[in-house]
């Protein structure tokens, strides 16, 4: 059952190969994972200011060492989980999906939805490089006239007024000619050619978060889910995926590694943060969102080479803005 901002839906079950309770029981006994629990900063740990997130740097070249397929497969099970994407209900549909990589959300929805018209971004130039190469090698119909890619790091600087919702251009116009000098948000790259009448959308009918929001600074979340709703049309959905907590990817982070409670940095500066049910339920909530779904996928895996099973954890989600 989910809560949906004070009323109670019930909801199917989605992917449920153990209890999430089960392995919060087993992390929280185990003295070997402890520092994952602990306060941030460690109580006997002289507290510090965390250096300035360069993200859109640190995803860069992330992209640049792992672009190929083999790192990234086609997320062909979305349309599984959000069925919506591909439903005929509505006719040319606008979907934005935010933080695309090098494209493995977008190939599915594209595939799956010959009406779906795609915007995408990411603040990675060279993950936006990557991600035309393979759409522009794919068999993917009209992918000129569907596919729309632009450079927006969105948590930081927000997303172009072009992307907005009708009356929420009105209410954000002051905001965005007053705001800094320093703004990089982006019409679509080019090859991608928009006309005039297109290049206000007036919002979209879908936003796909799918493990972007993990990525970013904890304390930009909020901003980053208030551009999210902004630009959502009303009674749009926003899909969501992301890791869970007491992911095996949390528990095999050093105590080194962390950087701040539940949000942990790699060597290669890329951040990822572990969401409870709870934490996901706030932000989503105090942006404006109507919770629709919400809920742990508990997936065991098998890793062929060392014989071990892995215990993976994902939050999924289906938030809605208000009509």
């Amino acid at each position: 059952m989910t809560v949906v901002c004070g009323a109670v839906r019930r909801k199917r079950s989605t992917s449920k190969d153990f209890d999430w309770d089960d392995l919060r029981n087993d992390v929280e006994s185990d003295p070997s994972l402890r520092h994952h629990l602990l306060p941030f900063p460690p109580p006997a740990a002289a507290p510090a200011p965390p250096p300035p997130p360069d993200v859109a740097a640190a995803w860069g070249g992330f992209h640049a060492r792992h672009h190929t397929g083999k790192f990234f497969k086609e997320r062909r099970y979305l349309l599984k989980e959000f069925p919506e994407l591909v439903s005929r209900g509505k006719k040319n549909p606008r979907v934005l999906e935010v933080g695309c990589g090098n494209g493995s959300t977008v190939l599915p929805i594209l595939r799956g939805n010959e009406d779906a018209v795609v915007y995408a971004c990411d603040c990675s130039g060279e993950a936006l490089e990557y991600v035309k190469e393979m759409l522009g090698a794919s068999n993917v119909a009209s992918i000129d006239r569907r596919f729309y890619p632009f450079l927006c790091d969105f948590a930081l600087h927000g997303f172009p007024m072009w992307l907005a919702c009708s009356p929420c251009r009105e209410t954000s116009l002051h905001q965005h000619c007053c705001s800094s000098g320093e703004e990089k948000v982006e019409l679509p790259l080019r090859g991608f050619d928009m006309s005039e009448d297109s290049s206000c959308l007036g919002g979209v009918d879908f936003i796909t978060l799918i493990f972007t929001l993990s990525a970013i600074p904890f304390q930009m979340m909020p901003k980053a889910l208030a551009e999210c709703f902004r630009v959502l049309k009303p009674g749009g959905l926003l899909l969501f995926r992301d890791y869970g907590l007491y992911d095996m990817t949390m528990l095999r982070f050093e105590s080194g590694k962390r950087v701040g409670f539940r949000e942990y940095m790699r060597s290669d500066a890329t951040r990822s943060y572990f969401f409870s049910l709870e934490i996901v339920r706030d932000l989503f909530c105090c942006a404006g969102f109507i919770e629709l779904e919400l809920e742990y996928c508990c997936i065991k895996s098998l890793n062929r080479r060392s014989g071990k099973s892995m215990r993976r954890v994902w939050v999924h989600g289906k938030f809605q803005k208000p009509s």
